[in-house]
Protein backbone atom coordinates (compact mmCIF):
# COMPACT_ATOMS: atom_id res chain seq x y z
CA UNK A 1 0.00 0.00 0.00
CA UNK A 2 1.33 3.63 -1.09
CA UNK A 3 -0.19 6.96 -0.43
CA UNK A 4 0.34 8.93 -3.87
CA UNK A 5 -0.37 12.71 -3.56
CA UNK A 6 -1.05 14.59 -6.15
CA UNK A 7 1.50 17.65 -5.10
CA UNK A 8 1.56 20.53 -7.70
CA UNK A 9 -1.63 22.19 -5.66
CA UNK A 10 -1.81 20.28 -1.87
CA UNK A 11 -2.18 22.28 0.63
CA UNK A 12 0.52 22.95 3.29
CA UNK A 13 -1.47 21.62 5.86
CA UNK A 14 -2.70 18.39 3.78
CA UNK A 15 1.09 17.80 3.64
CA UNK A 16 2.07 18.14 7.40
CA UNK A 17 -0.74 15.82 8.14
CA UNK A 18 -0.11 13.19 5.70
CA UNK A 19 4.00 13.58 6.41
CA UNK A 20 2.90 12.67 10.17
CA UNK A 21 0.91 10.30 9.08
CA UNK A 22 3.25 8.30 7.29
CA UNK A 23 5.67 8.54 10.10
CA UNK A 24 3.45 7.20 12.39
CA UNK A 25 1.93 4.32 10.68
CA UNK A 26 5.10 4.04 8.77
CA UNK A 27 3.09 3.86 4.95
CA UNK A 28 4.98 4.95 2.03
CA UNK A 29 4.16 8.07 0.34
CA UNK A 30 5.27 9.44 -3.09
CA UNK A 31 4.67 13.22 -3.87
CA UNK A 32 3.74 13.66 -7.46
CA UNK A 33 4.45 17.50 -8.67
CA UNK A 34 5.48 18.95 -11.92
CA UNK A 35 8.11 21.42 -9.80
CA UNK A 36 10.74 20.35 -7.48
CA UNK A 37 9.34 19.84 -3.86
CA UNK A 38 11.23 20.71 0.03
CA UNK A 39 10.00 17.52 2.04
CA UNK A 40 11.69 16.35 5.12
CA UNK A 41 14.43 13.51 4.50
CA UNK A 42 12.75 9.70 5.52
CA UNK A 43 12.83 6.47 3.90
CA UNK A 44 8.99 6.42 3.29
CA UNK A 45 8.68 9.58 1.53
CA UNK A 46 9.62 9.82 -1.91
CA UNK A 47 8.87 12.74 -4.49
CA UNK A 48 8.53 12.05 -8.50
CA UNK A 49 8.96 15.38 -10.55
CA UNK A 50 6.88 14.94 -13.94
CA UNK A 51 7.60 17.47 -16.70
CA UNK A 52 5.30 20.57 -17.14
CA UNK A 53 2.68 20.29 -18.65
CA UNK A 54 -1.44 19.68 -18.22
CA UNK A 55 -1.90 16.85 -16.14
CA UNK A 56 1.55 15.06 -16.28
CA UNK A 57 1.52 14.73 -12.46
CA UNK A 58 -2.01 12.75 -12.91
CA UNK A 59 -1.42 10.92 -15.71
CA UNK A 60 1.94 9.63 -13.75
CA UNK A 61 -0.50 8.91 -10.27
CA UNK A 62 -3.32 7.45 -12.81
CA UNK A 63 -0.48 4.65 -14.33
CA UNK A 64 1.59 3.46 -10.80
CA UNK A 65 -1.79 3.87 -8.51
CA UNK A 66 -2.95 0.37 -7.70
CA UNK A 67 -6.18 -1.51 -6.06
CA UNK A 68 -5.26 -0.43 -2.51
CA UNK A 69 -3.70 2.39 -2.56
CA UNK A 70 -4.97 6.03 -1.25
CA UNK A 71 -4.84 9.18 -3.04
CA UNK A 72 -4.93 12.77 -2.09
CA UNK A 73 -6.26 14.81 -4.98
CA UNK A 74 -8.25 17.36 -6.07
CA UNK A 75 -8.26 16.68 -9.49
CA UNK A 76 -11.78 14.95 -9.97
CA UNK A 77 -11.65 13.70 -13.80
CA UNK A 78 -8.07 11.69 -11.83
CA UNK A 79 -10.62 10.79 -8.98
CA UNK A 80 -12.98 9.24 -11.74
CA UNK A 81 -10.16 7.44 -13.25
CA UNK A 82 -8.84 5.36 -9.54
CA UNK A 83 -11.93 5.36 -8.16
CA UNK A 84 -12.96 2.14 -10.49
CA UNK A 85 -9.69 0.67 -10.67
CA UNK A 86 -10.24 0.41 -6.42
CA UNK A 87 -7.80 3.05 -5.38
CA UNK A 88 -9.41 5.13 -2.26
CA UNK A 89 -9.14 8.77 -3.12
CA UNK A 90 -9.60 11.78 -1.13
CA UNK A 91 -9.49 15.60 -2.11
CA UNK A 92 -7.49 18.05 0.65
CA UNK A 93 -10.86 19.04 2.26
CA UNK A 94 -11.58 15.33 3.50
CA UNK A 95 -14.33 14.38 0.90
CA UNK A 96 -14.48 10.67 -0.27
CA UNK A 97 -14.43 10.10 -4.01
CA UNK A 98 -16.69 6.75 -3.94
CA UNK A 99 -18.13 4.74 -6.99
CA UNK A 100 -21.80 6.13 -5.45
CA UNK A 101 -20.40 9.54 -6.32
CA UNK A 102 -17.88 9.95 -8.53
CA UNK A 103 -20.03 10.21 -11.38
CA UNK A 104 -22.10 12.78 -10.39
CA UNK A 105 -18.78 14.70 -8.77
CA UNK A 106 -17.71 14.55 -12.27
CA UNK A 107 -20.97 15.75 -14.15
CA UNK A 108 -20.96 19.30 -11.73
CA UNK A 109 -17.10 19.87 -12.46
CA UNK A 110 -18.10 19.30 -16.39
CA UNK A 111 -21.09 21.60 -16.11
CA UNK A 112 -19.20 24.33 -14.48
CA UNK A 113 -16.53 24.06 -16.15
CA UNK A 114 -18.72 24.59 -19.17
CA UNK A 115 -20.74 27.61 -18.13
CA UNK A 116 -16.96 28.97 -16.98
CA UNK A 117 -15.47 28.87 -20.71
CA UNK A 118 -19.23 30.05 -22.17
CA UNK A 119 -17.85 33.03 -20.15
CA UNK A 120 -20.19 33.14 -16.55
CA UNK A 121 -18.16 33.80 -13.62
CA UNK A 122 -18.59 31.14 -11.17
CA UNK A 123 -17.22 31.70 -8.10
CA UNK A 124 -14.06 29.16 -6.43
CA UNK A 125 -14.16 26.90 -3.61
CA UNK A 126 -13.78 28.78 -0.60
CA UNK A 127 -10.22 29.41 0.96
CA UNK A 128 -8.66 26.28 2.90
CA UNK A 129 -9.44 26.77 6.40
CA UNK A 130 -8.60 24.71 9.82
CA UNK A 131 -11.83 23.04 9.78
CA UNK A 132 -10.83 21.94 6.19
CA UNK A 133 -7.22 20.51 8.09
CA UNK A 134 -9.49 18.58 10.75
CA UNK A 135 -11.97 16.91 8.34
CA UNK A 136 -9.54 16.02 6.50
CA UNK A 137 -7.45 14.77 9.23
CA UNK A 138 -10.02 12.50 9.85
CA UNK A 139 -11.02 11.35 7.01
CA UNK A 140 -7.54 10.21 5.95
CA UNK A 141 -6.95 8.50 9.26
CA UNK A 142 -10.21 6.52 8.59
CA UNK A 143 -9.43 5.60 5.21
CA UNK A 144 -6.09 4.33 6.35
CA UNK A 145 -7.30 2.41 9.48
CA UNK A 146 -9.29 0.28 7.08
CA UNK A 147 -6.77 -0.05 4.24
CA UNK A 148 -4.49 -1.29 6.68
CA UNK A 149 -7.02 -3.55 8.86
CA UNK A 150 -7.89 -4.72 5.31
CA UNK A 151 -4.36 -5.68 4.87
CA UNK A 152 -3.68 -8.11 7.83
Amino acid sequence: MKIWVDADACPGPVRDILLRAVQRLKVPAVFVANKGLSLPRSELVSTVQVGAGLDVADRHIAEQAQKGDLAVTQDIPLAAQLVPRGVVVLDPRGELFTPENIDERLSVRNFMQELRESGVTTGGPAGFSPKDSQRFANALDRELTRLLAARR
